[in-house]
């Protein structure tokens, strides 16, 4: 006799595909609300979110090469390039020559950039941390921090 994983639901613990249907429905709304007053929180670098995207890649995992960011963000060399060439004209982003490819550059986040993208992530999780302490009892807390491995664990799917 095989034992089924611990993490595995028992189908008469499952429920409704409709009441999944509006539980998802609900849920993205309030993350797309969520999100929105995070971008409001600090929006001093008025950039679009692809280039938002590409700059918080290269300020986590460090320089690539545009087909290395394209791919990582699963769209076109192409598109990549036009959104690379907007923040380098802004001065967010450098590039400076691939070390063993000299056919390939690298791209970097310029100190600026990364300086700012730091305040803006501060500024960000600043807000959030309030509103969390002021709106939600500590039992609403402890619920909404155990759903954060659950909703990483959504972004693997």
């Amino acid at each position: 006799m095989t034992e089924e994983p611990q993490d595995a639901i028992a189908p008469t613990d499952a429920r409704s595909a409709s009441e999944l249907a509006e539980s998802a429905a609900d849920l993205r709304v309030a993350l797309s609300r969520i999100l929105r007053r995070l971008r409001a929180a600090h929006s001093s670098m008025e950039v679009t979110p692809s280039q938002g995207v590409v700059l918080s890649r290269l300020y986590r995992d460090g320089p690539a090469t545009v087909a290395a960011l394209a791919r990582a963000e699963n769209v076109r060399p192409q598109s990549m390039r036009v959104t690379l060439a907007a923040l380098e004209e802004r001065g967010l982003v450098s590039r400076s020559p691939h070390p063993t490819d000299q056919r390939q550059v690298l791209l970097s986040i310029t100190d600026t950039a990364g300086q700012q993208l730091a305040a803006a992530r501060s500024a960000k999780e600043d807000w959030l941390a309030q509103a969390m302490a002021t709106e939600l009892t500590r039992a609403d807390q402890d619920a909404l921090l155990t759903a954060i491995p659950l909703l990483q664990r959504l972004l693997e799917h």
